[in-house]
């Protein structure tokens, strides 16, 4: 799965892990909000966060509700933000770096399927997606699988990335497009 072959995403050992996962987040997305520092809700979602991240579990920012197909594919650097509605399908791996900011309804996908009807009855596959440090994705961009985001780069909100995003640039559209390269003395 990882390595991007095929897989059977009906594998009992897959099952129970994508089980796992909606377990945990169903335990987040019941957590209540509330605005006192250091709050029970707030350590309870740090403590979910860390069982299903592989890594960042212990600084990212999670604004319910979250859904992920697995959980231990996504390694998040420090201080990462999901704003609220956020899906990321992990069925390879996903790298967000420190100081990410990911909009309301962000969703990044890794599986892809095949075009063949009798084979995407068996089997799918995955492409891992990275995204670099201190990236902003705008709300409802939907991020597709292989594909690398640079860092200190800007998604506009509503934005479909099927290819590579360089450093430091302004992307925007559907399909997303370089706009502009951003000042980086600012």
């Amino acid at each position: 799965m990882l390595a991007g072959d095929p897989y059977r995403p009906m594998d009992p050992e897959l099952v129970q892990a994508r089980a796992r996962a909606r377990r945990l987040c169903e335990k987040l997305n019941a957590t209540l909000e509330t605005l006192e520092p250091g709050n029970q809700a707030q350590r309870e979602r740090r403590r979910i966060a860390e069982e299903l991240f592989a890594t960042g579990g212990d600084s990212v920012w999670l604004q319910p509700p979250f859904y992920c197909d697995y959980g231990f594919n996504i390694e998040l650097g420090e201080r990462v933000y999901f704003n609220f509605n956020c899906v990321v399908l992990d069925v390879c791996r996903v790298r967000i770096g420190n100081f990410t900011l990911l909009g309301p309804a962000v969703q990044i996908y890794t599986a892809v399927h095949p075009l063949d009807a009798d084979e995407r009855r068996e089997v799918e596959w995955g492409m891992p997606v990275e995204i670099g440090e201190d990236v902003w994705i705008g709300g409802g961009a939907i991020v597709l699988p292989g594909v690398r985001i640079g860092d200190r780069s800007v998604i506009g909100a509503g934005s479909v990335v099927a290819r590579d995003i360089p450093p430091g640039v302004l992307a925007a559209g559907n399909p997303c497009r370089v706009i502009r390269t951003l000042d980086s003395s600012r």
